[in-house]
């Protein structure tokens, strides 16, 4: 199973991961299940994450900072947000450092990912990751952990991205003749919620909470299963 091979079956994929895992962290992960996919929107445990990256390729490029928050359609508990640093194996780029801000002597003294990663694991245990580009995150998570359990991680995401594209994939944008940004501040414009830090991870993950928020509000029923919006 690879990040460009998602099962039809969560439930099935996550108990057969359980039992042939050797990684008592994945173990775990896969043991809690995926509770939120048989739930309406609105009883369904969220958590939003957000990384930020040396660069565009899992291959490569390392995860530098990792941010998360639990939330539900109506709020968000920051007392459980947690942020990470990572020293990445490589050295940052400028035009890493342009995006996300952090620099040199922030990661000096920063921890490895694979010192946390078990945390993380346990931070979304249970719970449906809401991202904003399954494209970034899901590839370097699974690539994370290939490294340092030499197994894989995968599970299902709401893509605030993908949910976006498809609500203003509509005939009017076509006569401008290009498609609105899906950029997560231009997202978040649209619904007229306020303009944050772009590009630090445990912001991020807050505005990607807050859009899914005003996504639902204006776009998708509450009382839908989550599993027709996973990607």
């Amino acid at each position: 199973m690879n990040p460009k091979q998602l099962p039809d079956n969560w439930q099935e994929a996550f108990a057969k991961l359980a039992e042939e895992c050797q990684s008592p962290a994945l173990k775990r992960f896969y043991g809690a299940g995926v509770p939120g996919l048989d739930k309406p929107l609105e009883e369904t445990p969220l958590v939003s994450l957000d990384i930020e990256t040396t660069g565009l390729d899992p291959n490569k490029d390392d995860i530098v900072s990792i941010g998360l928050v639990d939330f539900n359609l109506e709020g968000i508990r920051l007392n459980s947000a947690c942020y990470w640093l990572a020293k990445p194996h490589g050295p940052l780029t400028h035009e890493s450092v342009a995006i996300h801000e952090i620099t040199h002597s922030e990661i000096q003294d920063a921890p490895r990912l694979s010192s946390f990663l078990d945390e993380v694991l346990d931070a979304i245990a249970g719970k449906i990751v809401v991202i904003h580009c399954a494209a970034i995150e899901r590839p370097f998570l699974y690539e994370a952990a290939m490294k340092h359990y030499g197994e894989p991680l995968l599970f299902p995401m709401l893509d605030t991205m993908a949910i976006e594209a498809n609500a203003i994939h509509k005939p009017w944008w076509q006569r401008f003749g290009r498609q609105p940004s899906l950029r997560l501040d231009a997202c978040r414009q649209r619904y007229n919620l306020p303009r944050y830090r772009a590009h630090q991870a445990l912001m991020d993950a807050v505005s990607c909470a807050e859009l899914l928020q005003a996504q639902v509000s204006h776009h998708l029923n509450k009382e839908h299963l989550t599993s027709e919006y996973d990607v």
